[in-house]
């Protein structure tokens, strides 16, 4: 099956531009080999929504589910090749087809075309404009890979903004993705940007109550994952 987008690398980065793209109404695909590394934080601190903080592996959860009802598909998977037709090979030999690509791997670069400018900081990064385009015409780079400060904030706002700059790119109209009480637009003659929703009050209470029982239900019990270690401290 040939995707409109395949993202690589399912942390917050590549999850965060999955959502948006998908949202869009772009088939979006996700390519995850499970190494985030935000998996290792012990308890996440200064992530906006959470003031007393979040279990990392829980957050990548929640903006997992985003995702997927957004319209994400998601597959694990290690991406060890993608060639200047955009076909993705894993290290299992599964292939992958997409118009457009957004590498969220972190300092995984290997796998990556020809063409694609690397910059070594000690670690390698992706050498991208101030919008996350790479050299490669439909390749972009968002998150730690693409130079970003190391904090999961940051990669979910930077991986958000590459995606929008993919759909702006694509040449879809100014997307604004969100839901807007009844009457906000139309009852002043003007018709609903796209990605945008108008609501009235009993389903804005239904999406309301939605949402406060998926996370009473989702931060009931401690995370059920154990803490992982940098990987240099596995026998």
């Amino acid at each position: 099956m040939r995707y409109d987008v395949l993202v690589v690398g399912g942390g917050v980065a590549g999850l965060s531009a999955a959502t948006f793209t998908a949202r869009a109404g772009f088939d979006t695909l996700v390519v995850d080999s499970g190494g985030s590394i935000l998996r290792r934080n012990a308890h996440l601190e200064n992530y906006p929504g959470f003031p007393a903080g979040v279990n990392a592996r829980l957050l990548l959860d929640l903006i997992a589910e985003g995702a997927d009802r957004a319209g994400c598909e998601r597959r694990e998977g290690e991406v060890v090749r993608l060639d200047d037709g955009f076909v993705a090979e894993t290290a299992d030999g599964d292939r992958y087809r997409a118009d457009r690509v957004i590498a969220a791997t972190k300092n995984a670069v290997a796998y990556l075309p020809d063409g694609v400018e690397i910059v070594d900081r000690g670690k390698p990064f992706v050498a991208t404009d101030e919008r996350g385009r790479t050299d490669v015409s439909g390749l972009y780079a968002a998150g730690r890979l693409a130079g970003k400060p190391h904090q999961a904030v940051v990669s979910a706002g930077h991986g958000a903004e590459v995606a929008v700059t993919l759909l702006e790119d694509a040449d879809e109209p100014f997307y604004h993705d969100w839901d807007a009480p009844e009457g906000y637009f139309t009852d002043r003659g003007r018709d609903l940007p796209p990605g945008c929703e108008e609501i009235d009050d009993e389903e804005r209470r239904r999406r309301e109550e939605v949402a406060r029982e998926r996370l009473r239900e989702r931060l009931a019990d401690p995370h059920p994952s154990p803490q992982p270690t940098h990987p240099s401290l596995d026998d």
